[in-house]
């Protein structure tokens, strides 16, 4: 006589799948932590100047940003003068103030008088370019101008 007993048909005992919605979450949540989202799709070459006094915007969600430069080597279709980028199109200097009027739309009215328009312009972008943004944002009362630069000196970074 024994006292174990012997297994009658050998089946394979079911998975246990108590645990998978907690792993789901987890794998869930580490995802909307670690992704980043982009702001736009860089169509033109932006070497951005650099600058020795430099101030950090405080609110990103207030910013406009303008892209200036020769298009990248992908869109080299498009010319090799400098052009203009708001979004991710291609724009004329006349569409600025359509760009504007629909930033301002977008957000609350009390927060219209503290956007700020960020120009992105390329180091060696053409100057009567960067005159004609000007004065498109001055006929559209978008007078709060930032010109993103890099942090540094060119002696420094040589």
């Amino acid at each position: 006589m024994s006292k174990f007993k012997k297994k009658k048909g050998g089946e394979i005992p079911a998975v246990n799948t108590a645990a998978l919605p907690d792993i789901v979450f987890m794998l869930l949540f580490f995802f909307m932590v670690a992704t980043v989202m982009r702001q736009n799709t860089l169509k033109i070459q932006n070497n951005l100047p650099y600058a020795d006094q430099v101030e950090k915007l405080d609110k990103k969600d207030l910013v406009m940003y303008i892209y200036a430069g020769k298009p990248s080597a992908n869109y080299r279709q498009y010319g090799t003068e400098a052009r203009i980028q708001l979004n991710d199109d291609f724009a004329n200097v006349s569409d600025i103030a359509a760009f504007i009027a629909e930033e301002r739309a977008s957000k609350r009215e009390e927060l219209v008088p503290f956007l700020t328009t960020a120009l992105k312009v390329d180091s060696d972008a053409n100057m009567g370019l960067i005159g004609d943004i000007k004065q498109e944002l001055r006929k559209v009362n978008a007078l709060k101008i930032n010109y993103t630069t890099k942090k540094g000196s060119v002696l420094d970074n040589k």
